[in-house]
């Protein structure tokens, strides 16, 4: 007998649905699975077998093939047991073959029947929506990630048995409901602006690069608050808008990254890999492609601390995401497209030692061991950073000071402020949610300047020698400095202080100034 349940499958960050076909028949006994499986898949013919043995179903001395289609897009994962194990129920009697019709079943089956959650449920259930199933079957655990999409039945089930008794009528199961609040949710204030000690001048940079969603680069000695100013930028941005939210959510959900019974990550990530980490670790891929570290960070913010101690290689491969916002992986069988539209944040020291142009006579390094030790860090990636901010050594004095800075929250409230001039002026556009993200096309919309404005960053451009790609970055971050003071006209002040910010395009030049 021929039995067919739907199932599904990812592909980057989208889904599409798997029909999986079981033909059991007279003949010598044994099970294949055909239609590109890999690894994981192949291996379920063992966890199905064993939880059909322990629920009560032991399948009989039959041939039985399991194509997977369409057959020519590889299998990855172990989301197939349920609807494999479903469809041998179905073949054999056990299960009303009409009973599968309008479902969708995702699930991995342990060997006692119990089902353990699978990734991409979200995408998944996305996916059913846009193919008329109306019905989503899937592991308790994934049941509130499958059910924040609207026009949706999910059916959340613990085990096996539970499956095959709503099937056949015994018992059903509950849809469930899952009602996800618009209001805004905050990061916790643990890490306050206020704990850092002076730093003006760069606290007043991370409000910037915050509020128009920049990349920034801190390059000071040890010990002059860089890490700590980068960690405490989670807590001053704005809240996930619900497109943000379902966007991360998704890419989460691949990554298998989502605690069991959450239905939206709803904090923008803070992503801090160690510069040990491989090229593919950070940007994704693999045999099997697999969201990297970039992908994790979409909407929130990849911290590279101590910069030039990542691989060249590593560092490379952020070019075309820092560019376009996502990641391309290319294989013999497939490319996938992951989300990256991060906000960069990264520190480095001067020089090896850490302590050079910054008046500390402990430094030992020459000018050719700081030529090579900024070398590390290319160009066209410098070109890519927003804001390139010098952190000096912090006084004594400021260090003892009883007085505290501004907090974080008061910070978050102009910058949310800020953020939301960007997304009235944005309405409509789909995936631009902040000045950073802004295209030629935009800038030359919402960025015109006065003839001071002009002026001054003609004359900046010949004197700092600034590319086409870093000019365009000055009028974004000019325009996010006007949107913090509520003003819709550009300013030659705004072009100033963005102008700033960019300093550090002199230290390929002139190292010893650094």
């Amino acid at each position: 007998m021929l039995a067919q349940v739907t199932s599904g499958a990812v592909l980057g960050v989208d889904a599409y649905l798997v029909r999986v076909e079981v033909d059991v028949t007279s003949g010598l006994p044994g099970m294949s699975v055909v239609g590109l499986p890999e690894g994981a898949v192949r291996e379920g013919r063992e966890r199905v077998t064993a939880a059909l043995h322990n629920g009560g179903h032991p399948l009989p001395p039959r041939r039985v093939t399991i194509n997977l289609a369409p057959a020519d897009v590889r299998k990855d994962g172990s989301a197939f047991d349920l609807p494999i194990a479903l469809g041998l129920l179905a073949a054999t009697g056990v299960v009303p073959l009409e009973a599968l019709a309008g479902h969708c079943f995702v699930g991995e089956l342990g060997l006692d029947g119990e089902l353990r959650p699978v990734r991409g449920v979200l995408p998944l259930a996305a996916r059913c929506v846009a193919e008329g199933i109306r019905t989503l079957v899937v592991p308790a655990a994934n049941g509130a990630e499958g059910a924040v999409v609207d026009g949706l039945s999910v059916l959340p089930a613990r085990c096996l048995a539970e499956v095959v008794a709503h099937l056949t009528g015994r018992s059903r199961l509950a849809p469930l409901a899952t009602t996800v609040s618009d209001a805004p949710t905050y990061p916790s204030l643990d890490l306050d602006l206020a704990d850092v000690q002076g730093q003006e001048h760069a606290k007043r940079a991370v409000e910037v690069a915050a509020a128009g969603a920049h990349n920034l680069l801190f390059l000071g000695p040890p010990g002059s608050g860089k890490s700590m100013l980068a960690r405490r930028i989670a807590g001053i941005l704005p809240p996930l808008t619900r497109a943000e939210a379902l966007e991360v959510t998704k890419v989460h959900s691949v990554a298998g990254r989502l605690r069991p019974g959450e239905a939206l990550v709803r904090s923008r990530p803070f992503r801090a890999p160690h510069h040990t980490i491989s090229d593919v670790g950070l940007v994704g891929g693999g045999s099997v492609p697999r969201p990297g570290e970039a992908s994790l960070a979409h909407h929130g913010v990849l911290f590279l601390d101590e910069l030039p101690e990542f691989r060249r290689v590593v560092l490379e491969a952020l070019r075309q995401p820092l560019e376009d916002g996502t990641v391309h992986i290319g294989r013999a069988r497939m490319a996938v497209v992951y989300p990256a539209r991060f906000m960069l944040v990264a520190a480095m020291n001067p020089c090896p030692c850490g302590f050079h142009g910054s008046g500390d006579a402990r430094c030992t390094c020459h000018r050719g061991m700081v030529e090579r030790y900024l070398g590390r860090v290319s160009g066209p990636l410098l070109d890519r950073i927003d804001l390139h901010v010098e952190v000096p050594p912090v006084t004594p004095r400021q260090l003892g000071s009883a007085a505290r800075g501004e907090s974080s929250e008061r910070v978050r409230e102009r910058v949310v402020a800020a953020r939301a001039r960007q997304l009235a002026r944005f309405a409509g556009r789909a995936g631009l949610f902040a000045n950073a993200h802004m295209a030629p096309r935009d800038i030359r919309e919402w960025c015109r300047l006065d003839e001071a404005g002009e002026a001054l960053l003609r004359a900046a451009m010949q004197r700092l020698g600034l590319s086409a790609r870093a000019y365009h970055r000055v009028l974004r971050l000019a325009r996010t400095i006007a949107d913090l003071q509520g003003v819709d006209r550009i300013a030659a002040v705004h072009v100033a202080e963005a102008i700033q910010y960019r300093s550090l395009d002199r230290l390929r030049l002139m190292p010893s100034a650094v």
